[in-house]
């Protein structure tokens, strides 16, 4: 639910991993094949000349070569990047969980915090014996608030009763907020558990 941007990271991942298989792919041809290996230091030798003969036509008056200050632009271009990329991860939160317009007598705005339903929902979870830990946030999906609710049930434990109740709790808010808020269920196995995870969106 938060604001991660999941198709970016998998897109980078995967060309990250291709990179880096086209590179071990490169590396162990040259290692078994005695002909890649003379084509590559044919190639390496031809490039280092070129390296040569750039950096010499690229000569400062002070001595040096701009390819170098160029070489340092791009990676502190890379670095201004890889700390925006770093930014977006996560977030989503959100404090308001219901902010309306109301004009029925004195015209204005209703907003009610997130932590509000948190607390309510954490406490009357707190109360089930089956459940051994519960975590409420508000996020913000689509310009709507929302809430996702995790709980971690006792061992032994039924995981559709323990959602039921969950899910009657949500209901309740609802009523006395006077207001459906879109809930993201989530059964988490803790350690000692052996059933597997649960998501109910409702």
């Amino acid at each position: 639910m938060n604001a991660t941007p999941r198709a970016l990271n998998r897109f980078l991942l995967g060309l990250l991993g291709f990179v880096l298989m086209c590179i071990g792919g490169g590396l162990v041809l040259i290692s078994a094949w005695p002909a890649a290996a003379q084509v590559w230091h044919a190639f390496a030798a031809d490039a280092g000349q070129s390296m040569a003969s750039a950096l010499s036509a690229t000569a400062l008056p002070g001595g040096g070569s701009w390819i170098w200050v160029a070489l340092a632009l791009l990676s502190f271009l890379g670095i201004v990047l890889m700390t925006v990329w770093m930014a977006g991860q996560g977030g989503g939160r959100t404090g308001t969980l219901v902010s309306e317009y109301d004009d029925d007598g004195a015209p204005g705005r209703v907003e009610i915090s997130g932590t509000v339903a948190e607390q309510a929902l954490r406490s009357a979870l707190s109360e089930n014996p089956d459940v051994a830990a519960s975590a409420v946030s508000t996020y913000s999906v689509k310009g709507r608030s929302a809430l996702r609710v995790r709980i971690t049930p006792r061992q032994g434990a039924a995981p559709h009763l323990i959602a039921a109740d969950a899910t009657a709790l949500v209901e309740t808010l609802d009523t006395v907020l006077g207001h459906q808020t879109p809930v993201l269920l989530s059964l988490e196995a803790g350690r000692r558990l052996r059933f597997g995870r649960e998501d109910r969106v409702r």
